[in-house]
């Protein structure tokens, strides 16, 4: 996704959204890369790391839920927000943008099927 360098500077380990918040934005990675955790029982379990021209958080834009997991940057990031009218509108101007949302989407849900039949067979295994 291609958006010109508008984005907030963040520094290493600042928070740029954090698990449970409301959620009406979504997050382009401009330049450095993030990291994306979950805070479970006090504890912080790494989910997953995003780069330049990654957009995170868009589930906030489509189903009004709380943010289902923290956001950090890794280094120095630069990072967009994007709210759901300006979303919108560049849906809009390229519809080719839905589309490939909805690929980025469809790769992580491809993603978490294959970690899920890890951790079912892992479990299989110990006999649990």
């Amino acid at each position: 996704m291609s958006v010109a360098a508008l984005g907030r500077f963040y520094e290493d380990g600042e928070v740029i959204v954090r698990q449970g918040e409301a959620g009406d934005c979504m997050y382009v990675v401009q330049d450095g890369e993030v990291s994306i955790v979950r805070e479970e029982d006090g504890h912080e379990i790494l989910v997953g790391s995003a780069g330049r021209n990654e957009v995170l958080g868009e589930m906030a834009i489509f189903d009004h839920r709380p943010r289902s997991a923290t956001i950090k940057a890794k280094g120095r990031a630069r990072v967009l927000t994007l709210d759901k009218r300006n979303f919108l509108r560049r849906i809009n101007e390229d519809p080719s943008l839905a589309f490939r949302m909805i690929e980025t989407m469809s790769h992580r849900v491809r993603e978490l099927n294959d970690q899920v039949v890890a951790l079912q067979a892992q479990l299989d295994r110990r006999g649990g």
